[in-house]
């Protein structure tokens, strides 16, 4: 990795004014304040849906948070912390996002950490090592039905079965995996990896009832009468029409419903000229899907639909048969404000989508038989999420197969009670069902969103039910609602917990035993912005890209292969190594280093813990404030002294 000038300065060329430090110092000794530790969220767990301790397991992949058993892998550490709050970190390190890395601080030094990529080595490496869950210790005799086996019900059930509740899960198709199986093409999400995570899951002694369908072969009263608690995690399976006229025709289907069908293995081939309708990740891989496809000139079937809707069986075509199919993909956005991702998007163009953006469809056009022969779309403005056509600007696109992936809901056959009436189920901050307060619910039947977004929603459900057992006025859930660092933890694990309190007055706690001296946790309530950093003590240190297989229009009919090539364990490495540990110290010793009183130490070896390194001491503390201002963390505040 080549070394560049760096990209954060505190001062600029041509800048001629600068702070007072030696008047800040002298004065410092009567501001009364003195460092304090303040722990507060990093911005990418602040951004992760599933609320990953992401800097957490970035700060063992680097070596600095080592397991007390020096014989453990640290990947195997690393992907412990990383299942506390979701436990696919195999599969969403190939499709998530990355939300996270957006909202990486180290985007204001050079380039965010690669934190989807150490992710997916990590997952991959239990995979390969047989790494399994713990069973629980103890059964507590509670009895939860997980309806619903896609992202937002194995976690719910991950969660729930770790504290020793038997769960049994509920699912109307052959195998678990929701949208993860059925909406996601196999080349993003390989089907031994997800095999392979949700057997980690159920191992740990869930049950499963496949192949049923709540209403239909189980009434909700049934489960009521069953269970002791219900966790409605049914998705949202249903996909919305597009509306506008001619949108009747039988060869004008949803993207669910084309996924579906390629990914259960009753599509085998599209016809000649496909039209994509859509913009965000679903319609791209609607577009990516349909290139690999290709289309046979014979086929026993009359209609592609006949296969999609399962009223033909389509027999497998040899690759050598197939001809690329002519795909196109539209949306109402520009490109550079399309929801997919960009990766994604350049993946599709490469293969041979063509892509038209800022565009909306206006009507269907049919022939004589009814059947869609193409769609009368013109130029578009957005007013928000409004399209606003331009007069004028009409065009007709030829396509023999029209597919809308614009948006999705749910369905509620048998158990219409919990529709809202706009297809979905209404659920409160803690994910109780309104009105149920027994019932909760997570992932896509509430809000369709991203595949961590429904996998948080299960660990917070879960949580939510764990307390409603003790107690069913369930409190408030904090306001960065993921899973945190907790210092008593990690003082425990080091056998280093405090002391236990005497219940006695006593003068100031900096002394004693039974405290957790000169340390503060916001974690719950703050997020720590890049102002708050010392950004300047990090060097320029360009990010370890993930490799990846691009295959153009010629190579792609036929190709499923996985597109993405993890890191080497020492790329994994050295992206931890890139963390700037946000909110929490990470043993750099500036702070020891600047301090001109001594007064700030490192803490003696055998009673160090992460996030207990360095302590203060206030008879030599003059307040300068000069450890804060080095602190490339933030975690070193100022607050009042003795």
């Amino acid at each position: 990795m080549t070394e560049q000038a760096l990209t954060f300065r505190r001062y600029e060329d041509g800048d001629d004014q600068w702070s007072d430090w030696q008047d800040k110092i002298f004065k410092g000794d009567t501001s009364y304040k003195c460092p304090t530790y303040v722990h507060r969220t990093a911005p990418c767990q602040g951004s992760c849906p599933s609320g990953h301790d992401i800097r957490g397991w970035l700060a063992i992949a680097r070596g600095q948070d080592k397991h007390a058993d020096p014989n453990k892998p640290w990947q195997e550490y690393a992907f412990e912390r990383m299942t506390a709050a979701n436990p696919f970190p195999a599969v969403m390190g190939r499709v998530c996002p990355a939300p996270c890395e957006d909202g990486c601080n180290r985007n204001e030094v050079d380039d965010r950490v690669g934190i989807n990529a150490v992710e997916m080595y990590v997952g991959d490496w239990a995979l390969e090592n047989n790494i399994a869950f713990p069973k629980p210790e103890k059964e507590t005799g509670k009895k939860i039905a997980v309806i619903g086996g896609g992202p937002a019900g194995l976690s719910a059930a991950f969660h729930l079965r770790r504290k020793g509740h038997a769960v049994t899960i509920f699912d109307d198709h052959e195998e678990l995996g929701g949208m993860m199986r059925y909406g996601i093409p196999g080349f993003r999400t390989p089907r031994d990896v997800l095999d392979g995570e949700i057997k980690r899951i159920l191992d740990m002694g869930i049950a499963t009832r496949m192949k049923t369908k709540v209403g239909r072969d189980i009434s909700m009263e049934q489960l009521e009468k069953e269970f002791d608690t219900v966790f409605w995690g049914l998705g949202a399976q249903g996909g919305r029409d597009l509306p506008i006229p001619g949108w009747d025709a039988s060869n004008c289907i949803s993207g669910v419903a084309f996924l579906a069908a390629f990914n259960e293995g009753r599509l085998q081939h599209v016809t000649g000229k496909v039209l994509v309708i859509g913009g965000g990740d679903t319609s791209v891989d609607v577009a990516t899907v349909a290139r690999r496809l290709g289309h046979i000139q014979t086929t026993k079937i009359d209609h592609v639909e006949d296969a999609i809707f399962g009223r033909a069986a389509m027999d497998v075509a040899d690759v050598s048969a197939r001809q690329g199919c002519d795909v196109t993909l539209t949306s109402l956005f520009p490109r550079e404000k399309m929801f997919a991702s960009d990766r994604e998007v350049e993946d599709a163009l490469r293969e041979g989508v063509t892509l038209k953006t800022g565009v909306m469809p206006v009507e269907v056009l049919k022939n004589a038989e009814g059947r869609a022969i193409g769609l009368k779309m013109c130029e578009c403005d957005m007013d928000g999420m409004k399209p606003i056509p331009r007069e004028g600007t009409e065009f007709e696109i030829e396509a023999e197969l029209i597919v809308a992936a614009i948006g999705q809901y749910g369905t509620f056959d048998g158990i219409e009670k919990l529709d809202n009436g706009k297809g979905f189920i209404d659920a409160d901050g803690a994910y109780r069902v309104k009105n149920e307060k027994q019932h909760f619910a997570g992932g896509d039947i509430l809000r369709p969103h991203l595949l961590t977004t429904a996998i948080g929603h299960g660990r917070v459900a879960a949580a939510t039910i764990e307390q409603n057992f003790a107690n069913p006025d369930v409190p408030k859930r904090p306001k960065v609602d993921v899973h945190h660092f907790n210092l008593l933890d990690e003082l425990r694990r080091h056998e280093l917990s405090p002391e236990e309190f005497q219940h006695k007055p006593v003068h100031g706690s900096d002394t004693s035993k039974f405290s957790v001296h000169n340390y503060e946790d916001r974690s719950r309530d703050s997020i720590i912005p890049h102002g708050d950093l010392f950004k300047g003590h990090f060097k320029y240190h360009g990010r370890n890209l993930r490799g990846e297989v691009h295959i153009g229009a010629d190579e792609v009919i036929g190709n499923f292969d996985e597109r993405i090539v993890s890191l080497t364990e020492q790329e994994a490495i050295d992206e931890g190594k890139r963390c700037m540990s946000c909110g929490l110290c990470f043993e750099c010793d500036n702070c020891v280093i600047y301090c001109p009183q001594t007064a700030v130490y490192r803490i003696k070896k055998s009673e160090r813990a992460t996030g207990r390194y360095v302590d203060t001491d206030y008879d030599k503390c003059i307040g300068c404030h000069i450890c804060h201002d080095v602190c490339p963390t933030g975690y070193i505040q100022m607050g009042l002294g003795e």
